[in-house]
């Protein structure tokens, strides 16, 4: 692990790609935290939730950055780092978020 995130330089200003945890809205999982992909935009839930989607979305697609969105938290955190990062902004929520625990 490297004593500073290499990676800062990916990070985006993303819209939302929905209000919630993407694939659970389409299966009707739950989620408990949500986390926003700042390459994509893409939003899964936390790696507490049953379906870890956020997680799976970086080993699916490389996207190393992701926000902590639900609440919107402020953090960053690096997957391939492994580590907190700042962030130079807060993605702004598309609207309430439902909650679902």
């Amino acid at each position: 692990m490297s004593s500073h995130c290499t990676h800062v330089q990916t990070i985006r200003e993303v819209t939302p790609g929905s209000r919630g945890c993407e694939e659970c809205l389409r299966t009707g999982q739950r989620w408990l935290h949500l986390r926003i992909c700042r390459t994509c935009g893409h939003v899964g839930c936390c790696d507490q939730s049953p379906g870890r989607h956020a997680t799976a979305h970086f080993h699916h697609t490389g996207h190393q950055i992701i926000e902590g969105y639900d609440p919107p938290e402020g953090w960053g955190w690096c997957y391939v780092d492994e580590m907190m990062i700042d962030l130079p902004s807060q993605t702004p929520q598309l609207g309430p978020i439902p909650r679902y625990y």
